[in-house]
């Protein structure tokens, strides 16, 4: 299984899997809508053990996740929303939405920074409460009576995100750590490498050092030598 972003070209096969496994059904524009306003939040998973019988063949996909940010929040707080999810009945129970929900998560976190994400699920949708409250640590905030088309109320449901932003400012710190370490020892072999006495024997080498005087010039008799060259010359 691959969880991996949305792309354009599988809108219409989320929209497939919409139709096939959820009352709440968007236009394809809806899809396309979020897809190009925040591109880094919505992720499929698609079965790879299918194999493809050509290089045109679709990807099979077996679940999505649908986000987006909150353009304007009412509390002024910045924070994310999902608005659907969903994973075909031949593939659940292996985890796919719990792994879709926290990728979207961390996309959140990463790229927006989002303090945290909200969430509606029907009052009457046990598996995906268990899955929201339980397993993902989400908080019901209240309940909107017929928030529904057909009027069933919808449980408003809430996850902090701090947890999240706490792992990524650790992992920045441990790779700065990492980094300024190699720095550090990449220095000092420099410093070795540029001409320092290594070892007792360049420190002897450096300490048997002693300065001469060489005789240039006339003093050598060169001046003599070209004057007297000249001269035989003329």
């Amino acid at each position: 299984m691959d969880i991996r972003i949305l792309r354009p070209s599988d809108l219409p096969l989320i929209q497939h899997a919409n139709l096939e496994n959820l009352p709440e059904n968007y236009f394809l524009k809806y899809y396309l809508y979020h897809a190009l306003s925040w591109p880094q939040l919505s992720y499929v998973a698609v079965d790879v053990s299918r194999p493809k019988k050509s290089a045109y063949d679709y990807p099979k996909i077996v679940g999505y996740v649908l986000a987006k940010m909150e353009e304007e929040p009412t509390d002024g707080v910045q924070h994310g929303h999902i608005t659907s999810l969903s994973v075909m009945r031949t593939h659940r129970r292996l985890g796919i939405a719990e792994k879709l929900m926290r990728q979207s998560q961390l996309a959140m976190v990463e790229t927006f920074g989002a303090h945290y994400v909200s969430l509606h699920v029907r009052v009457s949708n046990e598996a995906a409460i268990h899955l929201y409250r339980d397993t993902l640590q989400f908080a019901t905030e209240k309940t909107e009576p017929k928030y529904y088309a057909d009027g069933e109320d919808a449980f408003c449901m809430k996850l902090d995100l701090s947890f999240l932003r706490d792992q990524i400012r650790d992992e920045e710190g441990d790779e700065e750590e990492e980094e300024a370490e190699a720095g550090g020892e990449q220095g000092r072999s420099v410093g070795v490498d540029e001409g320092e006495a290594v070892g007792s024997a360049g420190k002897a080498e450096s300490k048997a050092e002693t300065k001469r005087k060489v005789k240039v010039g006339r003093a050598l008799g060169v001046g003599e030598l070209v004057e007297r060259n000249e001269s035989s010359t003329a």
